[in-house]
């Protein structure tokens, strides 16, 4: 008699992405639980505590575990530097891809590590992942007017601006030409 596989090993499990000087690490249920919830989610963070942005898409995807409509390749990473260990940032989708290949991200870095290109290298490494995929085929990003820094990266990475909300703009890259 065979042993029915454990409900976690059939769920996929977020790619550890690398990075020049970085590693992506997937967040896991409990990891996004534990950040919501204040504490460090099992990473030891430069200057000791995520930003709050990477609190608030922890609880975005601890909401998605918990009803079941998470996809952890298309959730949270957090920005591991690999000289030291120390978690710098987070990077992630707002969802999985569309039917048409589109997907959001976001990302946010800790004020000690902001400057040094890190969250740059990060995005370029993600979006050439997503968009090596065959079910990825654009991504897109909304960034407010006054965050000149969050637009350059951005820019950086090859987005290009495609519209402008009120005191937002949104850029998009797109993969595959031949596909879109």
């Amino acid at each position: 008699m065979t042993a029915a596989p454990h409900p976690s090993a059939e769920r996929p499990r977020a790619p550890r992405i690398p990075a020049a000087r970085l590693t992506l690490e997937g967040v896991s249920p409990g990891a996004a639980a534990g950040l919501r919830a204040g504490g460090g989610g099992g990473f030891t963070w430069l200057g000791g505590a995520p930003f709050e942005g990477t609190r608030e898409a922890a609880g975005m995807a601890a909401t998605a575990y918990a009803r079941g409509v998470h996809r952890p390749e298309f959730g949270l990473y957090v920005l591991v530097r690999r000289a030291d260990g120390l978690a710098v940032g987070s990077m992630g989708f707002h969802a999985a891809p569309d039917e048409d290949g589109r997907t959001e991200i976001g990302y946010d870095l800790v004020e000690a590590a902001r400057g040094r290109g890190y969250a740059t290298e990060a995005l370029r490494a993600l979006a050439g992942w997503a968009l090596a995929r065959d079910d990825v085929r654009r991504l897109f990003a909304v960034v407010e007017h006054a965050n000149a820094a969050s637009r350059a990266v951005l820019e950086r990475a090859g987005f290009a601006r495609v519209g402008e909300g009120e005191g937002e703009y949104a850029y998009e890259l797109r993969g595959r030409p031949h596909l879109t």
